[in-house]
């Protein structure tokens, strides 16, 4: 049975094309600034892996605002660059988890 969001087509709205565009931006802006710190972690000395992590949610909320935004609202969405800023996200993630748990393992011991 089809739903009825089959039935109606996607608006194409100037303000969702911009919100979509600004956070593929930001989101692409805060992966790279993530994967930057993660690569040479002497730029931060103090919280880095904290900082990291804080960058890698704030990446992946952003992408994801984005696709959702675009996949609803413009018609010609490509999710190819809001999907590298997911990507992004998830290696920032990875990596500053993976520091901050050494972080606390050495707190602990």
């Amino acid at each position: 049975m089809p739903s009825a969001r089959d039935k109606t087509p996607a608006r194409d709205d100037s303000a969702a094309r911009r919100a979509m565009s600004l956070s593929t931006w930001f989101a692409v802006g805060t992966g790279v600034l993530g994967v930057v710190l993660i690569t040479w972690p002497d730029l931060l000395t103090v919280g880095a892996p904290w900082v990291q992590l804080a960058l890698g949610v704030i990446t992946l909320v952003l992408a994801f605002r984005a696709r959702s935004i675009g996949s609803r609202s413009v018609n010609d969405y490509d999710g190819r660059l809001s999907l590298l800023a997911a990507i992004l996200g998830f290696i920032t993630l990875f990596f500053a988890g993976a520091a901050a748990f050494n972080v606390l393992l050495s707190l602990g011991s």
